[in-house]
């Protein structure tokens, strides 16, 4: 299976490395900057286990010029529109492509530019990022992957998906229900993302403040109305556990919504929060909290 990683940061360098080392035919579309830095370094993964580094074959949007069977798109979502162009020359009759990225609108965007039936649901889960050389760092052992077709039918295409990914040595959920998935991370990370970015402290100073488990449960509240307003069919099991995981003052959690602000990076705030908003509005649902922290995140993107 040729497999093309739109991009080779924490995520995508993870998850492409994993997939090069067990012989996957594995291609890095990254920017001039980072194909140097590649070429140069090669890609390093800093892992529990230790340190290792591999030779990627690497490719720049101006010369991508054949078909790939996989497309797995791991980039910021403000990122997407030139990802979509970048990548054009690469689909093929058929080629799938797997986002793994924020929130659910990306999943429109998709199937509006290439068609419902190259767009599959994929999302993962890994405590990572990007060290001051380029490095990956994988700061805990969790490596979960989440893929599936949207409309839930795992067709042959799928299975050789989920052949080449449970080949990798990553964790793997090869889902029925992936809608599903997506719906619930989003709620995961919007809330941990809200949270944090409007108290500016991680979730433990958070539920460690008067009124601090409040504020978390009332966000929480908040977009599981919304997102079951808008298409989300609750799993009350799961979303207990969600906001199990959130409400735990021994950990404390931090969201890339979050991190990002705190170091005047650029940041997702209309693919994460903003979005959200969106579907309040037009589902007559009253979101006061979330507009705080909307307003919030457009004043710090107006002083960058």
């Amino acid at each position: 299976m040729r497999i093309l990683i739109v991009g080779a940061g924490a995520t995508g360098g993870y998850f492409g490395a994993r997939l090069a080392q067990s012989g996957e035919d594995v291609t890095f579309l990254v920017r001039e900057r980072r194909y140097q830095q590649l070429q140069e370094t090669g890609l390093i993964l800093q892992t529990p286990q230790g340190t290792e580094t591999l030779q990627p074959q690497l490719v720049q949007a101006q010369t991508l010029n054949s078909h790939y069977d996989l497309i797995i798109l791991t980039v910021k979502s403000f990122g997407l529109d030139q990802a979509m162009d970048d990548i054009t020359p690469a689909v093929g009759p058929d080629t799938l492509i797997m986002p793994i990225l924020n929130g659910m609108r990306h999943i429109d965007t998709l199937r509006s530019r290439f068609g419902d039936g190259k767009v599959i649901g994929g999302l993962c889960k890994i405590n990572a990022t990007l060290g001051p050389e380029g490095e990956v760092v994988q700061m805990t052992p969790l490596h979960q992957i989440f893929y599936g077709a949207l409309n839930g039918e795992n067709d042959a295409r799928l299975q050789r998906v989920d052949a080449a990914l449970r080949g990798s040595g990553v964790d793997t959920i090869f889902s029925e229900d992936i809608i599903s998935e997506l719906w619930e991370k989003w709620l995961l990370l919007s809330t941990l993302g809200a949270v944090c970015c409007l108290a500016r402290g991680n979730t433990q100073q958070v539920l460690n403040s008067q009124g601090g488990e409040a504020l978390l449960q009332d966000i929480f509240t908040e977009i599981l109305t919304i997102i079951s307003a808008d298409g989300y069919q609750p799993r009350p099991a799961i979303t207990a556990k969600i906001y199990e995981s959130l409400n735990n003052p021994a950990t404390p959690m931090t969201s890339s919504l979050y991190r990002d602000l705190t170091q005047g990076y650029d940041i997702e705030a209309g693919q994460v929060i903003g979005d959200l908003l969106l579907r309040a509005l037009r589902n007559g649902i009253s979101a006061p909290l979330l507009n705080a922290v909307n307003v919030n995140l457009q004043v710090y993107l107006q002083g960058r």
